[in-house]
C-alpha cells in the first residue's frame, strides 16, 4: 500500500521556498569562564517522548496501514508492512527476547544488512528495554580474522545473536562458536537456530507490558561501535532520550517534516548512528515510509538506487558524499532520473564533507532541470551525540558549511593550535561507553561537555547565524620541519578536487617533513576509462599509464598555482593500488575513511612517496615534456 500522504505532498512539492521548509537560524552567543566560545540556539524544540516505542506505538493508532517499511521483494516489487502490523510484530519478537532472558545486561547483537526483519528485531529489542546492538556487515563478510567481532560479542556477551542468513554469515558465525552464549536467531533457516517466522504469541503479555512500562529516558536503547580505528571498536551508549531528544531538534529546524511525512529511500547502514538513528527515526517520529534501498554507493549497486529512486520518488535524498559522487554520473547520463531527483524537496549530505565540484555541479543541474536550485543543506555529529549536534538549516554559500547548533544542545569553542576545537553538551549526547568507565570519564571535560575531537571555523566570526565549517580533526593537522600548520581537512578535500576523476579519496601526509604529500586512493573505474584500459588489466598497470600520471600532475600543479604557500598544496603524490582495509581500521560501511590509521597502517607507501625515487610518486616537475 502506498503511503497515503504522498499524492497530496508532490502537488505542492518544489515550488515552495526555502524558508517553509527549515526554520531561519537563530543562534546565542555567550563566553565561557575559560574564554571559550558558547553557542547554542535560540529556537525551542517539543518535548521528547519517553522512548522510541512511544513513537511506534502512537504511529500505529494513528496511521495502522500507512506504511512504515518496505523491501525489495526479489525483483519485482514490494513486500511492505503497515504501522499497525509491524508494532504488532515487533512486540511479539520483544516478548520472545525477554523469555531468552535478554535484558540491560544482555543485549541483542545483530549480524544483518539492512532489512525489515532486521528492523522488527531491532523494534523489538528497544520495546522490550533490550540494548540494541546492530555490528556492521563488514566486520563479518569482508574480515579475514574476525577479531574485531570477537571483542564486540564478548564485550556484549548477548542474549540473543539474530543473523538474517545463516549461510551468508557462516564463517563468522563459526569464528564465533565458543566466544559466547546466545541464541541464534535468524530469518533463513540453519543448524542450530531459532526462525525468527517461528515466534508467535499476542505480543501482549505482562511481561512485556512491564518491561516496556519501566522504559526511561536514561534506559539503554542501542549500542552503536565506533570505527576502532585504533583498537577494539568502543560501544557507544544510546539512551532513548538521546534519541527522542535528537528528534524534536530535527523537526524544531526542519518544520516541513509535520505536514509533509518524510518518504525516503535510503541505504544508509543501520550499524552508524546516520543510518541506524538519524534517517530511520526520522521516518518514524514523522510518519513516514522507509524504502530500504538494495543499492550502495558503489558501481554496480548505484544503478539499484537509481531504479529504486525513480520509481517510489522520495520527498529528500540523505546520503553521504560518495554516494552523491556516483549519483551524479546517472544525473548527466538520465534525463529521467533527474525529473524525478530534483522534483525533490532538499538533499541531505553527512559523514563528510562534499566536494566542491560535486556541490556545484548538481546545483547547476538542478537549475538546468527545475529552474531552480534545490537546497542542499549538511549537518554534523557524531555516535557519541546521537547524531544531530548541528544543522545548516540554511541555504549555505558553498560546501562544507555543517551549520549552527540545534535546539537543546550548546557548543564549546575553545583555541587549539589556530583553530577552535568544539565540544558538545546536550540531551543527545551519551552517558559514556558500555561496560568501559576510564573511558567514559576520558571522553568528557570538567564542565561535562564532550570532547568530539572535530575543530571548526566560523563563517562569520560577527554572525555565528551563518554557520560553522568542520575544520578537519584536531589530532590530524600537523606541522612541517618549517614550523608551518597544515590543515588536513581542507587541503584532503582541495586535493579530490583537484586530482577527480582519477581520486576517490587522499590521505594528506607530511608530519615532520618539509613538503605536503598525498597518498591517493584511485577512482578505478575513472581510471581505467582514461588509460583506456580494460577489466582485465592489472590496476597497477593502469595506475602507471602515462594519462593517469599526467593527470595527477597536472592536477598538483593546479593546486600549487592557487598560491597560499606549502602548506596549501601536495608537491607530490602516490597512487595506491591496494583499497581501504576495513579489517585494519582504514575506512568504514560509509566510505570514510580514516587518515591516521592509513598512516599507521602504510608505512612503505609513505616512505616511497618521500623517498629519493621520481618512479613511485608523481610531481607536476617530473612529467613536465
Amino acid at each position: 500500500m502506498q503511503n497515503p500522504s504522498r499524492h497530496s505532498a508532490r502537488e505542492s512539492r518544489g515550488d515552495k521556498p526555502f524558508v517553509d521548509i527549515f526554520a531561519t537560524p537563530r543562534v546565542k552567543r555567550n563566553k565561557g569562564a575559560d574564554g571559550s566560545i558558547l553557542l547554542s540556539s535560540a529556537i525551542a524544540a517539543g518535548t521528547p517522548a519517553r522512548c522510541v516505542g512511544d513513537w511506534l506505538e502512537s504511529a500505529a493508532d494513528k496511521w495502522s496501514q500507512r506504511d512504515f517499511m518496505a523491501e525489495r521483494d526479489g525483483q519485482t516489487g514490494w513486500r511492505r508492512m503497515g504501522y499497525g502490523a509491524f508494532l504488532h510484530r515487533a512486540r511479539q519478537i520483544g516478548d520472545w527476547l525477554l523469555g531468552t532472558g535478554a535484558g540491560p545486561e544482555r543485549p541483542v547483537a545483530v549480524l544483518s544488512e539492512n532489512a525489515l526483519d532486521h528492523a522488527l528485531v531491532g523494534f523489538g529489542a528497544m520495546h522490550a528495554g533490550v540494548p540494541l546492538a546492530s555490528l556492521s556487515p563488514a566486520y563479518s563478510l569482508m574480515s579475514q580474522d574476525h577479531a574485531k567481532l570477537k571483542a564486540m560479542i564478548g564485550l556484549q556477551d548477548p542474549a540473543v545473536i539474530f543473523v538474517s542468513d545463516p549461510a551468508t554469515y557462516g564463517k563468522a558465525l563459526n569464528a564465533l562458536s565458543g566466544h559466547h552464549r546466545a541464541r541464534l536467531l535468524a530469518s533463513k533457516p540453519g543448524a542450530g537456530v531459532t526462525a525468527l517466522g517461528a515466534i508467535e504469541g499476542e505480543g501482549d503479555s505482562d511481561r512485556l507490558n512491564a518491561a516496556f512500562a519501566a522504559i526511561t529516558p536514561d534506559t539503554v536503547a542501542k549500542l552503536l561501535f565506533t570505527s576502532g580505528s585504533t583498537g577494539t571498536p568502543k560501544a557507544v551508549i544510546n539512551t532513548h532520550r538521546m534519541l527522542t531528544s535528537t528528534q524534536e531538534a530535527h523537526l524544531a529546524v526542519c518544520p516541513s517534516l509535520a505536514h509533509e511525512p518524510p518518504v525516503l529511500v535510503d541505504w544508509l547502514p543501520w550499524s552508524h548512528t546516520f543510518g541506524a538513528n538519524f534517517t530511520t527515526n526520522t521516518v518514524l517520529r514523522n510518519g513516514g515510509t522507509m524504502y530500504i534501498d538494495d543499492g550502495k554507493p558503489m558501481p554496480g549497486r548505484i544503478e539499484r538506487t537509481v531504479r529504486n529512486m525513480k520509481e517510489i520518488r522520495p520527498t529528500a535524498c540523505l546520503n553521504v558524499p560518495r554516494g552523491y559522487e556516483l549519483l551524479l554520473q546517472s544525473l548527466e547520463e538520465d534525463p529521467a532520473f533527474r525529473a524525478v531527483f530534483f522534483d525533490m524537496r532538499y538533499m541531505f549530505y553527512a559523514a563528510a564533507a562534499l566536494s566542491e565540484r560535486v556541490w556545484a555541479r548538481l546545483r547547476a543541474l538542478s537549475v538546468e532541470t527545475t529552474g531552480r536550485a534545490m537546497p542542499m543543506v549538511s549537518a554534523w555529529g557524531a555516535t557519541e551525540t546521537a547524531p544531530l549536534a548541528t544543522y545548516c538549516h540554511f541555504q549555505a554559500e558553498q560546501s562544507g558549511n555543517i551549520g549552527v547548533p540545534v535546539p537543546g544542545v550548546t557548543l564549546k569553542l575553545l583555541p587549539a593550535g589556530g583553530k577552535h576545537e568544539v565540544r558538545v553538551k546536550g540531551p543527545n549526547v551519551t552517558p559514556g561507553y558500555f561496560r568501559q568507565p576510564e573511558l567514559s570519564a576520558q571522553a568528557f571535560d570538567d564542565e561535562g561537555f564532550y570532547r568530539i575531537g572535530d575543530a571548526v571555523r566560523m563563517a562569520d566570526p560577527d554572525d555565528p547565524a551563518k554557520g560553522l565549517f568542520f575544520d578537519g580533526r584536531v589530532s590530524e593537522d600537523f606541522k612541517l620541519t618549517s614550523g608551518t600548520w597544515v590543515s588536513v581537512g581542507a587541503l584532503r578535500l582541495a586535493g579530490i578536487d583537484a586530482l577527480a576523476p582519477v581520486s576517490q579519496d587522499v590521505v594528506v601526509t607530511g608530519h615532520d617533513r618539509s613538503e605536503v604529500g598525498f597518498l591517493v586512493f584511485p577512482n578505478e573505474d575513472a581510471c581505467r576509462r582514461l588509460a583506456g584500459a580494460d577489466a582485465d588489466t592489472p590496476l597497477a598497470d593502469v595506475l602507471a599509464h602515462p594519462a593517469i600520471r599526467a593527470h595527477v600532475a597536472r592536477g598538483l600543479a593546479h593546486l600549487k598555482d592557487q598560491g597560499g604557500g606549502q602548506s596549501r598544496h601536495a608537491a607530490r603524490a602516490r597512487l595506491l593500488a591496494e583499497p581501504p582495509n576495513p579489517d585494519r581500521g582504514e575506512i568504514t560501511d560509509k566510505a570514510y575513511l580514516n587518515q591516521r590509521q592509513v598512516l599507521a597502517n602504510r608505512q612503505a607507501d609513505l616512505d616511497a612517496l618521500h623517498g629519493d625515487d621520481p618512479t613511485v610518486f608523481i610531481t607536476p616537475e617530473n612529467m613536465k615534456g
